[in-house]
């Protein structure tokens, strides 16, 4: 038998009152059914036994309140278990009262079942009108709560409206459900009326004054939650959702599961499904390194590799507070079964890399360590050239040197035409893991290229955040700016396969579907976080950032592509370059680098010899006196 809900606070005077009012209840139902027995029968028993019979009932049934702790359960939150309990309790008094009147009194029969029956029956009912006037006194009693619609009439949102309605001033009042169940619009759910279906969300929403939408559907579908939402946002409403099943950390207390849309659900693209079983065999029992290890990428890349069991896994970061903390993580969740080393280390120092490298034997190294913020970069295009071109080339020698099975580059869409230093840097990261694999003789060299990272260091996301929750201007570069995301779990799994997959020189491409166009993904935002753009907030159009474009593109014009076996993921086919003339220019480059005279239109200017498709931006450039396009005689 379930234990009911019980209050051990209560005062003792109010459960007192309670019996006292219990016992009044069963007094006044016995005394009428006495008189309406009397009244109507042909019995030859006198008052005196009707009295006596009604005097054991009270006594009987209190002290079954009693010992069962009727009063002890808070009957405004009572749910059917609550009822259930006390119907077996009251039974229970109603056949002890009925042995003991036979036993002692003798009433008639007929009377003695109807009386108990009554009984029982009308200590319910005053049970439920408690609770029915509790409910509406309370709705009434707090007018100023803000009126709330329910998406989803199942299981989940029937939980939720429970527990809505047992927290003390939550602040919400709930006026109905939306639900596309035809079998239960226009229907009632715990009093609540079923108001239609989610197209007729935003006419609904206005019909009832709602202010707040809670999402309850906790098994939708990315693309069918993003479609619901779409729907919000026509409301003026203030929207909050319920996670996924799998994310509910405690199913007994869903409100504390409700949360704020994230930017992820409003892509509503369906995450790409990879081969773990495939990732899994590749990854168990080798020895891997991660530089930038404690980046966003690089430290879900590492959770994702600690999970699969690898023989050692070895993080290499230049930033310590970034490394320390996911080291504790891991070291939290795994404890001794993993196999762990950090290193704080440069990747532009190639001795201590060696070292290092030297010292582990990887099997398999990923690079993830590199300068990504467009606008930095800009004003400093030799540490650009340093960190990410000459970094990349000093982790691909030493994991050559040190006969590593595999090396994958972490590359970026902006390496794609590049309007700016970083880009043009990581396209040429990619032209040196092309290289490399041509002339390796131990080592497969690959590259993984994708768009912007939800919620990364440094993307948009985190940035309108904090702007939302400071109730200062969001800050968009341009209203027409579109970009391609994915969420760092994909681009990590993405990183993982194309390990398992590669046979050297590949750049991996994954298809990210529609992109996104950043005005609308800020007002989104603004709205979602229960905002009125104009009035609570603002968007100001600040222009295009140094460097910055507003098309970012995934693969270049002769790229091409090949799908791989899994369908969301292509492969694009090499670009030859003469390789003679690559290392040359390389050297040209590094001599450019590491002259601390600030030259940087040179460097410019050799980055644009080596990479032709750089061309400057012209809403966007900087000018090093270099011209906009177009590659400089020497």
């Amino acid at each position: 038998m379930n234990i009911p809900i019980t209050q051990t606070t209560k005062p003792v005077s109010r459960k007192l009152l309670l019996y006292f009012l219990d016992a009044v209840i069963i007094l006044i139902t016995g005394l009428l059914v006495a008189i309406g027995f009397a009244l109507f029968s042909d019995t030859s028993c006198g008052m005196g036994v009707f009295l006596a019979e009604i005097g054991l009932a009270v006594f009987i049934h209190i002290l079954t309140a009693v010992f069962f702790a009727l009063n002890n359960i808070i009957w405004r939150y009572a749910e059917s278990r609550e009822y259930l309990y006390l119907i077996l309790a009251e039974l229970v008094g109603s056949v002890i009262t009925g042995i003991m009147a036979v036993l002692f009194i003798q009433p008639p029969a007929a009377y003695l079942v109807i009386s108990e029956l009554c009984i029982v029956l009308t200590v319910v009912i005053a049970r439920f009108c408690y609770q029915v006037y509790a409910i509406h006194h309370k709705n009434f009693k707090n007018r100023d709560r803000k009126r709330l619609l329910i998406i989803g009439a199942g299981a989940a949102a029937c939980r939720l409206l429970a527990e809505i309605n047992t927290v003390k001033d939550c602040g919400l009042l709930p006026v109905g459900f939306i639900d596309d169940s035809e079998q239960k619009i226009n229907r009632k759910i715990h009093g609540l009326p079923v108001l239609g279906p989610v197209k007729s969300l935003e006419e609904i929403a206005k019909k009832v004054e709602a202010e707040v939408i809670y999402l309850a559907i906790p098994s939708l579908t990315n693309e069918a939650r993003a479609a619901i939402l779409a729907q919000c946002l026509k409301t003026d409403c203030t929207v909050k959702s319920l996670p996924l099943l799998t994310e509910i950390a405690d199913v007994g207390n869903l409100m504390k599961s409700i949360r704020d849309i994230t930017p992820e659900e409003l892509l509503g693209r369906e995450p790409v499904t990879l081969d773990n079983a495939e990732v899994s065999d590749f990854i168990k029992g080798q020895r891997v390194i991660i530089t930038g290890g404690g980046g966003s990428i690089g430290s879900e890349i590492c959770r994702q590799i600690a999970a699969k069991q690898p023989a050692r896994l070895v993080i290499v970061d230049f930033y310590e507070n970034n490394a320390y903390d996911i080291q504790q993580e891991l070291i939290i969740q795994y404890g001794e079964s993993l196999d762990m080393e950090v290193y704080i280390a440069n990747v532009c120092d190639f001795d201590r890399l060696c070292r290092i490298f030297a010292q582990e034997k990887p099997d398999m190294v990923i690079h993830a360590a590199a300068h990504k913020h467009v606008p930095l970069m800009e004003t400093v295009p030799d540490e650009a050239v340093r960190n990410n071109v000459f970094g990349t080339w000093n982790t691909v020698m030493a994991a050559e040197r040190c006969k590593a099975k595999k090396m994958i580059l972490i590359s970026s869409d902006k390496a794609v035409n590049p309007t700016n230093i970083m880009g043009a840097t990581k396209r040429i990261c990619e032209m040196i893991i092309q290289y490399a694999d041509t002339v390796s003789e131990y080592t497969q060299f690959s590259a993984v290229r994708f768009g912007n990272v939800l919620s990364s260091n440094g993307s948009v996301v985190p940035l309108f955040k904090k702007q939302i929750e400071e109730r200062s201007d969001v800050t968009v570069t341009h209203p027409d700016i579109i970009r391609y995301f994915m969420t760092i779990a994909e681009a990590s799994q993405l990183v993982l396969t194309a390990g398992a997959m590669a046979d050297g020189g590949e750049i991996f491409v994954l298809d990210m579907g529609e992109p996104v166009k950043i005005d609308d993904l800020a007002k989104n935002m603004i709205q979602f976080a229960g905002l009125t753009l104009g009035k609570d907030i603002n968007i100001r159009y600040i222009g295009l950032r140094p460097g910055e474009k507003l098309y970012e593109e995934l693969l270049m014009s002769e790229e091409g592509l090949r799908q791989t076996l899994n369908k969301k993921i292509y492969i694009g086919q090499k670009i030859d370059f003469d390789h003679d003339t690559f290392v040359r220019q390389l050297e040209e480059l590094r001599l450019l680098a590491d002259d601390c005279t600030g030259n940087f239109a040179e460097i410019e200017r050799k980055v644009m010899e080596i990479v032709p498709t750089f061309k400057r931006n012209p809403l966007s450039c900087v000018h090093y006196d270099v011209p906009v396009n177009g590659v400089p005689a020497l």
